[in-house]
């Protein structure tokens, strides 16, 4: 290895000696053998974390199921491409709960496109029904709910609870993937249609040489459309800015708290140790039908995140007494214990198994404790029940007039817009024509907390008459809520706006 370097040392000497007019003796230079070069430790680049601050944006990160290019799926896409403003009022409908769902759906390892079937099911509207009586953001039936743990009771509606009912749907949907073989596109579809449907289609399909992809099986046609709106759903929503749609954005962290009461609470004294208004802790719980929690459980209510460990504190402060107010009633000749609670706003079995009662066997002049709400605690039972009856206030008449709008006709009769919109049914968003007749004042001083504004998916085969004998509503009353009267037809997929009791809907 070192003779060729010698070489070339001697042979530089020579050529210098030549160029030199005296000849010297030249001492050979030392040789420097280069030390072999050690390479640079090269640290390989970590890539900082992406920080995630919209949960939207931790969806899109998660969202892999692929996109398949088919008729309906396109079909969909385009749809929601060309209707943005349903998705972006998705958004805000979803804010409160969609954190929840995704850390849900994260803890079990499940598919995060699951987190955008509420947008399939109920446009993300806890209080949504539909025409197979399925209720809430999942739109759960009540033999499901009632297999997967949700009660439901004269009180409370677990369906209409966003924790209970998310809880039994990804039950139900592992359920599903496991009842179908572990293929997440037939559980899908066995969630609208039933296990036994999506199997029995592979079956054929395999016993006719066909293919078993979901594509090719023969099912229900709502089914066959239902798959494909979730998967065109998960496109826009992966590629929202590619597609030009706004989602609102959703702080990635918890929004509610799930929070244990240990036993029945009054819903105003709840808002009070919460430190919210009532009207916003019902928001939060829209499977409360009444004025206080069951009193079979679940003794749980939903709160702001951020009102969560003040309202614990509080609560394990109070007196488990006072969380409710009780009433003496003394029973008179001809009651009943189902009339009574109803004229108390209770249940019966609840009067009962306050009372010691094994039956409904009652006794004029006896006593019975009656749960009432907070502002009734110091009333008499006279007062009690005249608050109950409808108010003595006249209903008066107003014509609307050019100019006039549902702000300006409040302001004038100082009422609230929404009470205008409550006891006239008008569209909240609609327009008035000038000669119009409104109520003013047409309301009892009880409201019915069972009424409620919900938001119905007409399904094939549906009519108004259907729909309107379904919530025990008039026909006249859907087409003037919807704006429906230049409309003769409705179309399956269609989202109509429903003003119901909710104890009044046929099953």
């Amino acid at each position: 290895m070192h003779k060729p370097l010698y070489l070339f040392v001697g042979s530089l000497a020579f050529l210098t000696a030549c160029q030199t007019a005296t000849p010297t003796k030249v001492e050979p230079s030392p040789i420097v053998v280069p030390q072999p070069i050690k390479p640079e430790k090269v640290v390989d680049e970590v890539a900082a974390p992406v920080e995630i601050t919209d949960v939207w944006q931790r969806i899109r990160l998660q969202l892999t199921m692929p996109i398949d290019d088919v008729k309906l799926v396109n079909k969909y896409r385009d749809w929601y491409l060309a209707n943005p403003r349903h998705l972006e009022i998705v958004s805000q409908r979803a804010e409160p709960y969609l954190h929840y769902i995704v850390e849900e759906l994260e803890k079990r390892n499940l598919p995060i496109e699951l987190a955008l079937l509420p947008i399939v099911e109920s446009s993300f509207d806890p209080s949504a029904y539909s025409a197979s009586a399925a209720s809430g953001l999942w739109q759960l039936t009540t033999p499901i709910s009632n297999y997967f743990g949700v009660k439901s009771d004269w009180w409370y509606d677990g369906r209409r609870d966003v924790p209970a009912s998310t809880t039994a749907a990804l039950d139900f949907l592992e359920y599903l993937y496991d009842r179908t073989g572990q293929n997440w596109l037939y559980a899908i579809a066995a969630y609208n249609t039933g296990e036994g449907r999506v199997n029995n289609a592979v079956r054929r399909n395999k016993a006719a040489g066909k293919s078993t992809k979901f594509w090719a099986l023969s099912l229900p046609r709502e089914t066959q459309r239902y798959v494909p709106q979730l998967i065109a759903l998960s496109d826009v929503v992966k590629n929202a800015d590619k597609y030009g749609i706004k989602l609102t954005p959703i702080s990635n962290e918890p929004h509610i708290a799930v929070v244990d009461t240990q036993s029945q609470i009054d819903l105003k004294l709840a808002a009070d140790l919460a430190n919210m208004p009532v009207k916003e802790l019902k928001a939060l719980n829209p499977g409360l039908d009444r004025w206080a929690t069951s009193p079979d459980g679940p003794n749980t209510l939903v709160v702001p995140f951020d009102k969560a460990a003040q309202f614990e504190q509080k609560l394990a402060n109070l007196d488990p007494k006072s969380k409710l107010n009780w009433h003496r009633y003394q029973i008179k000749s001809g009651d009943t214990v189902s009339h009574i609670a109803k004229r108390f706003d209770t249940s019966a079995s609840f009067i009962r198994s306050s009372n010691g009662l094994k039956n409904n066997n009652i006794r004029a002049g006896k006593y019975l404790i009656i749960p009432v709400p907070a502002e009734g605690a110091n009333l008499t039972t006279e007062q009690l029940l005249a608050q109950a009856k409808p108010s003595s206030v006249k209903t008066k008449t107003y014509t609307v007039k050019s100019g006039d709008s549902l702000w300006v006709i409040a302001r004038k009769n100082d009422v609230s817009v929404d009470d205008l919109i409550r006891w006239n049914r008008l569209p909240k968003n609609g327009t008035l024509s000038i000669g119009k007749q409104l109520k003013i004042g047409a309301v009892s001083s009880s409201k019915n907390n069972a009424e409620r504004t919900v938001n119905y998916k007409v399904r094939s085969g549906d009519s108004l008459a259907r729909i309107a004998g379904k919530f025990n509503v008039s026909v006249n009353d859907l087409i003037e809520w919807n704006r429906l009267q230049n409309s003769k037809y409705i179309q399956p997929g269609q989202m109509l706006r429903l003003i119901v009791d909710v104890t009044k809907v046929n099953a």
